[in-house]
């Protein structure tokens, strides 16, 4: 028995990460930005980033990795 090749789908894995960050995000804006009202944009990111990089890092990624395999990974014909 062998196993089929595949190869790893870039801009579908862009997709996938877009589609994800997208709700996160917005998540995030509606949940800090009455915590910091009259904070300058550069501040507000100050406190996102790295709690949008965390969840990207530890849950997002390694989810749609998980979740859509089949379509990041195609057979290679």
């Amino acid at each position: 028995m062998t196993a089929s090749a595949t190869r790893f789908s870039r801009p579908r894995f862009a997709l996938m990460v877009m589609l994800g960050v997208y709700p996160l995000i917005t998540g995030l804006l509606y949940l800090v930005m009455p915590l910091t009202e009259g904070w300058s944009t550069w501040q507000r990111t100050l406190v996102i980033v790295p709690i949008m990089v965390g969840m990207m890092v530890w849950g997002l990624i390694p989810g749609v990795q998980r979740l859509f395999r089949g379509f990041l990974n195609p057979a290679v014909n």
